[in-house]
C-alpha cells in the first residue's frame, strides 16, 4: 500500500512547505506549519453533478462537478441585456445599512471578524430578528432568516436571544459543524434568504483529512457554502476569528471569496463599537458603523461626534484643558468628530516614552520630529502619550494638524481654544498640506456648534466651487503658523525665547 503524501501548511499565510519548521518562511509566523494530508485526486466537491455556480433558478445552466470539466457549453449572455437585479435586504439597522451600502445583496457572502467578546453573533442574532420580523414603520416586509451556530447548542442561542429581546423572532436555529449536513438542508426548494454561519473556522468538510480549522477546511468549507450562496440567491454572512495581531484568521483566500469583508472593533474598556468595511464590492470601502454595547444588546448610533465629545471639558469649569484638541475626520463617506488627548511630561528615563492609543506610533514620531526641526520645539526629554478617545482608531493624514496642536498644547499648557477644530496634513518640511472632502469637514463642525475651523489653504482649483462654511477659517501653510495662532510663538519671546514668527 502506498504512503499518503503529506505536507506542512502554515495556519497564518496558506504556505505549503515541504518539511516542517518552527517558522514559517512566508509571513514569519512561529509553530504555525501543521501537516496536511496531499490529495492526489481530482478535487471534488460535495454537491451533485450540475451544481455549480450557474446551476441554480436563473443560473447558466450547470457546469459539472466542483473541478472536473464535463465539456459543458456555457451560456452566455449580454450584459446589456440583464434582468432587473433583485431588491436588496434592508436589515433594519441604518449603521449595517450603510457599511454594506444600502443592504444585503441577494446571493452575496459577507465575512464578519472581530476580537472574541466584541459582539459579532450579538449583532447578528440582532440583525437576524428584525429581518425575520420585518418593520412596519419601514415597510420591510419579513425574510426567512437562518442561523447555524458551531460554537454554542441551540438552547444557549436561545438564551441570548432572550437577552437580546429577540426571542420571538421567527428565526430558525440549527447547531451544526458538517457542511454536508448544511448544503443538504439548505440547498433546495427551501433555502433562506439570509444565513448565518457562525463561525466558518468550526465548519469542515468530511472530504478531507485535516481538521477543522485549519487552511484546508476553511478555504474549502468557505467555498462550499459562497456556492450555496450563488446558485440559491441566498445572502450568506460567515463569522471569522481573529488572530492576535488583530487580522482574520486563517488564509487570504477566503477574503478574496467572499464580497465584503466587515471588521468588528472596539476597545474592551468603551461601550462604543466600530463596524468598519475593509472590502465591500457593492458599495463603498472604509466605510464605518457606531454602536454603543447596553445590557440588552447593540444600540445604534446615528450621531457618533456627539457621543465622541460627549465628555469634552473640564467637569467644573467645562473649558478644555491643555493638551487637547477636535479633530475633524472622515471615516468613509462620514465625517466624525473626535478629541485627540496628548500629555507631555519630563522623563525620568534616559530613552524617554512614546506611547500611542488609535494612531499611529510612526505617524506620531514624524509629526515630533517635524515640530522640533521646523518650530524648535524640542521632545526630546520628554515622555509623549497620545489617545484618541472614544476607541476609535484613526488612519488617515489629515489627524496630522489635530494631534500637533494637541502636543503643541501640552507642552505649553495653552489650551486650544473650545469652539476650534483641526485639520490638515503635515509634510516633512512643515508645510500643511490640503486633505480631501473639506466641505462635509466643515459642515459636521458646524452642525455641532463650533465656530472656528484651523485648516490648510485650499487648493487653487477648488476656491472658486466651495461655498461658505458658515465658521471663521484659519488657513495655514507651515506648522508655524500653527504655534502662533495658539500664542505659543508669543509666549516664548516673552519669556526670551528665540521663537521663529511671531503670532
Amino acid at each position: 500500500m502506498a504512503r499518503a503524501r503529506s505536507h506542512y501548511v502554515c495556519q497564518d499565510c496558506g504556505a505549503s512547505h515541504s518539511r516542517w519548521s518552527g517558522k514559517c518562511e512566508q509571513c514569519g509566523g512561529w509553530n504555525t506549519l501543521v501537516e496536511e494530508a496531499i490529495n492526489t485526486g481530482a478535487p471534488g466537491g460535495l454537491g451533485k453533478k450540475g451544481g455549480g455556480f450557474g446551476s441554480g433558478s436563473g443560473g447558466s445552466g450547470g457546469s459539472g462537478g466542483r473541478g472536473r470539466g464535463d465539456g459543458l457549453t456555457l451560456n452566455l449572455v449580454e450584459l446589456t441585456g440583464a434582468a432587473e437585479p433583485p431588491p436588496r435586504l434592508s436589515t433594519g439597522d441604518a449603521e449595517l445599512d450603510r457599511v454594506t451600502g444600502g443592504g444585503l445583496v441577494p446571493g452575496s457572502a459577507l465575512l464578519i471578524g472581530g476580537d472574541p467578546g466584541i459582539g459579532k453573533s450579538t449583532l447578528l442574532l440582532q440583525t437576524a430578528a428584525k429581518l425575520a420580523r420585518g418593520g412596519d414603520s419601514d415597510g420591510r416586509a419579513p425574510v426567512s432568516v437562518a442561523y447555524v451556530s458551531g460554537e454554542e447548542s441551540v438552547d444557549q442561542v436561545r438564551l441570548r436571544a432572550e437577552r437580546l429581546e429577540a426571542a420571538d423572532a421567527p428565526v430558525q436555529l440549527a447547531a451544526g459543524t458538517a457542511v454536508r449536513d448544511i448544503l443538504t438542508t439548505f440547498d433546495g426548494l427551501a433555502a433562506p434568504d439570509l444565513l448565518i454561519i457562525d463561525s466558518i473556522q468550526t465548519m469542515y468538510l468530511d472530504t478531507l483529512e485535516s481538521a477543522p480549522g485549519t487552511v484546508a477546511q476553511v478555504r474549502g468549507s468557505a467555498q462550499e457554502l459562497i456556492g450555496l450562496a450563488k446558485r440559491r440567491a441566498t445572502a450568506i454572512i460567515l463569522v471569522g476569528h481573529v488572530t492576535k495581531e488583530g487580522s482574520i484568521a486563517g488564509p487570504k483566500v477566503v477574503e478574496h471569496m467572499v464580497d465584503a469583508v466587515l471588521h468588528f472593533e472596539g476597545e474592551r474598556g468603551h461601550p462604543f463599537r466600530i463596524l468598519r468595511a475593509i472590502k465591500n464590492r457593492f458599495g463603498p470601502a472604509d466605510e464605518i458603523g457606531v454602536y454603543e454595547m447596553a445590557g440588552d444588546g447593540l444600540a445604534a448610533v446615528t450621531n457618533p461626534s456627539s457621543l465622541f465629545l460627549g465628555q469634552r471639558g473640564d467637569p467644573d469649569s467645562g473649558a478644555p484643558p491643555s493638551g487637547t484638541a477636535v479633530f475633524a475626520g472622515i471615516e468613509g463617506s462620514r465625517p466624525v468628530l473626535v478629541e485627540i488627548q496628548a500629555l507631555v511630561n519630563p522623563s525620568p528615563l534616559g530613552t524617554p516614552r512614546r506611547t500611542v492609543v488609535g494612531w499611529d506610533s510612526g505617524r506620531l514620531a514624524m509629526v515630533l520630529a517635524v515640530l522640533e526641526s521646523r518650530s524648535g520645539i524640542s521632545f526630546a526629554s520628554q515622555d509623549v502619550f497620545l489617545n484618541v478617545a472614544g476607541g476609535l482608531r484613526l488612519s488617515e493624514p489629515a489627524a496630522d494638524l489635530a494631534v500637533a496642536a494637541a502636543l503643541v498644547s501640552s507642552i505649553s499648557k495653552q489650551p486650544v481654544p473650545a469652539d476650534t477644530v483641526l485639520f490638515g496634513e503635515i509634510g516633512l518640511t512643515g508645510e500643511v498640506r490640503p486633505v480631501p472632502l473639506t466641505p462635509q469637514r466643515l459642515k459636521e463642525a458646524s452642525k455641532l456648534g463650533f465656530e472656528t475651523a484651523v485648516a490648510p489653504f485650499p487648493p487653487a482649483r477648488g476656491k472658486a466651487k466651495r461655498a461658505p462654511s458658515g465658521l471663521n477659517e484659519h488657513h495655514t501653510r507651515h506648522v508655524t503658523d500653527l504655534t502662533g495662532f495658539l500664542g505659543i510663538i508669543r509666549r516664548r519671546k516673552d519669556s526670551g525665547g528665540d521663537g521663529r514668527r511671531d503670532a
